[in-house]
């Protein structure tokens, strides 16, 4: 009977250590997830800090002599970000309006800066790559800080990024906002039809020019067209934000769009930046 106490206490001893020895561990790691996510935080508040300057607001301005005759001053499209010499912008092309107000002498600008302190800087239109829905626009002026491109086009399903842009524009006033996540997958701009009856004028002409595009897990939002989306510790921008284009192309046979978010990879930002687009 002794024995049997004996074996008992040491199997519960036993199982005890054991139990010990997961605790120990599942704490281990759970602090260093917390420490990896803290450095993650720093490295992208580190990183915000360095490229903020160079986020901006697309729109359209009224000539100062027409403000109050009807209709906002000011229009949000979309946002953009500095490039190359610091007087480009890219953008998406789509976000550029169709035509401007003459009579009110309405022009394109980019806003510069945060809130109210926000201004105008009237651009031009350079180069459009309609493919890849993208645009090229130039300043004169001061020079902004300009982002880095990854040229590497080494980007990985499960690699952090982040993006910022205005959402909503005008409505939460010119304050880039922030949101980070991982690219969740490189898929083909067009998703085959399971019938030819189903293909969309769309597709079909994606299909005569296909190309990969970044699915992300991070939620965008109307206004965050174009924003730059970045790797968190570096700041080097991976590609452009997009969801008018991939969603009519990937999306067309859902009646409700998802509220995934997509990218544009960085290396067409180069190509129309070396004025290699085709046809132009």
């Amino acid at each position: 009977m002794a024995c049997g106490v004996n074996l008992m206490a040491r199997i519960r001893r036993g199982d005890a250590g054991r139990l010990c020895t997961a605790l120990f561990w599942r704490c281990l790691w759970a602090l260093a997830l917390l420490q990896s996510s803290a450095v993650v935080s720093a490295e992208l508040a580190d990183t915000l800090e360095r490229l903020r300057g160079s986020v901006v607001a697309i729109g359209t301005l009224k000539a100062p002599k027409h403000f109050g005759e009807g209709g906002p001053a000011a229009r949000f499209t979309g946002t953009g970000f500095v490039v190359g010499n610091g007087r480009q912008v890219i953008t998406n092309d789509h976000v550029l309006p169709t035509s401007l107000d003459a009579a009110s002498g309405e022009t394109l600008v980019v806003f510069s800066g945060r809130g109210e302190r926000a201004k105008p800087l009237a651009v031009e239109i350079v180069r459009r790559d309609v493919d890849h829905d993208l645009a090229l626009l130039a300043f004169r002026g001061e020079v902004l800080p300009a982002l880095t491109l990854d040229t590497s086009y080494t980007v990985r399903e499960g690699q952090r990024i982040a993006f910022t842009g205005f959402p909503l524009g005008m409505v939460l006033g010119l304050y880039p906002v922030t949101h980070r996540g991982i690219i969740s997958a490189i898929s083909p701009i067009v998703t085959p039809a399971h019938t030819a009856g189903t293909l969309t004028a769309v597709q079909i002409q994606r299909m005569r020019n296909p190309f990969n595009v970044y699915q992300l897990d991070a939620t965008a939002y109307p206004g965050n067209s174009g924003s730059p989306v970045y790797n968190t510790d570096s700041g080097a921008v991976v590609g452009v934000l997009n969801s008018v284009l991939v969603k009519r192309s990937k999306e067309s046979l859902l009646s409700q769009p998802s509220g995934i978010s997509y990218a544009i990879p960085v290396r067409y930002v180069e190509r129309l930046l070396k004025n290699h687009v085709t046809g132009d």
